[in-house]
């Protein structure tokens, strides 16, 4: 059974509920006025010649103005065969108006329900605004990364800029930046260096160093620096636009939850209905009048409408997919973030997930007559002129660690076995084993100890050698990622099994997992067997989510219970994940745990609630305690189920506080 088809709100929208219920608000003050039951109530008498057909007149406007928009979803409801809570509605106010309006006109006798009428129908107008409104405010989120776009963009044009319209912009010109200002599209760093705040689309608190050479996004605000940005992307093609378009289908996505709560609501129609036509029969049997039987066939179906059970989850589900895309959590399909607070095991690939996916300096070995820091620094002096990525890895380390590097002179490159200069009037070498072997370098024990032990670990070394001695070692390794070891703990500490696989060898996976706390892992594992290595996880009923930069481990997310993309902040179109995250902080996955059992706590709640509220509301909507003096009116029948709806929807908005707490 298909339920997605009908929306009971298409082409509605919270003002036009808003303009309705205040008018109808107003308009229903003199109904209540010269209703002769409120009067009664209130003890007062108040008439003139004509007076008694002034809750007729303002009650048929009511009905015509308030009433239309439930009535005409309710036979878009009739049409798609989806019957549903406009159908209930419109049957109540159909019902009390064409009832109300022959006996004003003496064709049966009894009591009007205009008063009745004109408050059912201003209630309902007020739920469904409110609704409505909280439905908006949830998927505010297209709204909000729209604005993070400018107008207008730089453009350099020669030795000036032009200043352009967004859709103006093409592929391959070039932006000015100004600091403070907002990146206007994808692009690459040419010229510049700044801090660029990406906390909005990645969820990164800290800013991120942008140099020549380096990816920006669109949308991220500039630091004090001004940049030179080469356009890569445009319109529908950056990650803005695809995060956007994630959020809109996420948002039009379904979970397990919602589509139970939808076929619930489906029969909570017919049960009311059903309860309607036996509540009809038995006070009939019972010999009431047609006045009474008739409102109780109308409380029934007012109090009966699926409105707060229809409500429950889509609600929670719409402020869940705003929260995660304000957290850097892009959720493409709802059931995955569902089903994320089930999963048992996390597996993670290593290269570019768990580590940075380059080399860095992970160690310094440095001998007796020299500290770290000074090996490092020479070591950096000699390299600074060389190209290799070792090389690099080695400067940029001293860089981090604010070195000062001595300037090097008489650089040499020695092919395969590292590289020469002159540093400070003496002549320094950095190389691996072949220039130990072929320069009959002294290497002392702890030091070759050490160097021993981090290449059977599957770290590179190399050693700084000087007067044909090695002064120390450099040890790299692709960088582990500083977040790797709390992203890890965190999942622990919630009870979920951590494992990795990778396709380096055994060493280095032995070591990367001693270091993050991981007791399984998987080395040596080719792309294409990845998947094989999720469904041995799964054999044993175990629940996987797998963890990977999207590009050779699709597969194994498409196998896995649940995929996660890292990192894809210029990519989110990943066809494999369910989930992505716009940063490349493992820290996420553990957010994402934590908001999948927020969010399912509170369908829970909700869907508990509007269930239990029918269940205790229509036998009393049908008169069941009639005998004790107690008969529900259809206005307070009105009032409790839009009442209900406030609940849920006020219940739902309290997601938001673990928002602020991921």
């Amino acid at each position: 059974m298909q339920h997605e088809h009908h929306d009971k709100h298409a082409g509605h929208s919270p003002d036009m509920f808003k303009q309705k219920f205040w008018l109808t608000l107003l308009l229903s003050v003199p109904v209540l006025a010269f209703s002769p039951t409120v009067q009664g109530w209130l003890g007062v008498h108040l008439t003139f010649a004509g007076s008694q057909y002034i809750p007729a007149v303002f009650g048929t406007v009511i009905f015509g103005y308030g009433g239309l928009v439930f009535l005409k979803s309710a036979r878009a409801e009739l049409a798609d065969r989806l019957p549903g809570m406009m159908t209930l509605i419109s049957m109540a106010i159909t019902v009390a108006f064409g009832y109300s309006l022959a006996v004003t006109l003496h064709v049966v006798r009894g009591m009007d329900f205009w008063w009745e009428l004109a408050t059912l129908v201003t209630i309902m107008l007020l739920g469904h605004w409110l609704e409505m409104a909280a439905v908006s405010n949830a998927e505010g989120a297209l709204h909000e990364l729209a604005k993070l776009l400018p107008d207008e963009a730089e453009v350099l044009r020669g030795d000036t800029t032009v200043k352009v319209r967004l859709e103006e912009l093409r592929v391959g010109d070039s932006v000015l930046v100004r600091p403070g200002g907002r990146l206007p599209t994808d692009g690459q760093v040419t010229v510049g260096e700044s801090d660029v705040n990406e906390s909005m689309l990645t969820g990164e608190s800290r800013p991120v160093p942008k140099r020549p050479g380096v990816q920006v996004i669109g949308g991220t605000i500039n630091g004090s620096g001004a940049l030179t940005i080469k356009v890569q992307k445009v319109g529908a093609d950056t990650a803005l636009a695809g995060i956007m378009q994630l959020v809109a289908d996420a948002q039009r996505s379904k979970s397990r939850a919602q589509i139970l709560a939808d076929r619930a609501a489906f029969y909570l129609t017919f049960v009311a209905l059903s309860a309607a036509v036996v509540t009809g029969i038995a006070w009939t049997v019972d010999g009431k009048p047609a006045g009474f039987v008739l409102e109780r066939i109308v409380t029934v179906l007012v109090i009966a409408c699926p409105h707060a059970l229809g409500l429950a989850v889509p609600l929670v589900a719409a402020i869940s997919t705003t929260l995660a895309a304000k957290n850097g959590l892009l959720v493409r399909q709802r059931a995955a973030l569902e089903a994320a607070r089930r999963i048992d095991i996390v597996l993670f690939d290593k290269t570019g997930t768990l580590t940075r996916g380059e080399q860095g300096v992970v160690d310094v070995i440095a001998g007796e007559d020299i500290t770290e820091h000074a090996l490092l620094a020479q070591a950096a002096s000699v390299e600074s002129r060389s190209e290799h990525p070792i090389a690099q890895a080695i400067v940029a380390a001293a860089h981090t660690r604010k070195l000062r590097v001595p300037k090097a002179s008489s650089f040499t490159s020695l092919a395969g076995r590292g590289v020469r200069a002159a540093v400070a009037g003496q002549t320094v070498f950095v190389g691996g084993p072949q220039l130990i072997t072929q320069q009959h370098v002294t290497v002392p024990a702890p030091i070759q100890l050490a160097a021993t032990q981090a290449s059977h670990e599957g770290k590179t070394v190399v050693f700084v050698v000087q007067d044909k001695t090695a002064r120390g070692a450099i040890v790299l390794a692709d960088v582990i990622r500083d977040e790797s070891k709390q992203a890890v703990a965190d999942l622990q500490a919630m009870g979920k099994r951590v494992a990795m696989l990778t396709g380096d060898s055994q060493g280095v996976a032995a070591w990367v997992a001693k270091e993050l706390g991981i007791e399984t892992f998987f080395a040596e594992v080719l792309p294409e067997h990845k998947a094989t290595t999720v469904k041995q996880m799964q054999a044993d009923g175990s629940r996987v989510a797998m963890v990977g930069d999207g590009v050779n481990d699709a597969p194994a997310m498409a196998q896995a219970d649940v995929g996660i993309a890292i990192g894809a902040g210029t990519d989110v179109a990943i066809a494999a994940a369910g989930i992505v995250l716009a940063s490349d902080d493992p820290r996420g996955v553990a957010k994402i745990v934590r908001l999948s059992r927020a969010t399912y706590n509170k369908m829970l709640q909700n869907l508990a609630w509007a269930a239990g509220y029918n269940v205790v509301a229509i036998p009393l909507a049908a008169g069941v305690l009639a005998a004790a003096g107690f008969v529900l009116s259809p206005a307070f029948g009105a009032v409790l189920m839009s009442l209900s709806t406030i609940i849920v929807a006020a219940n739902a908005q309290l997601l938001r506080k673990v928002g602020k707490r991921l």
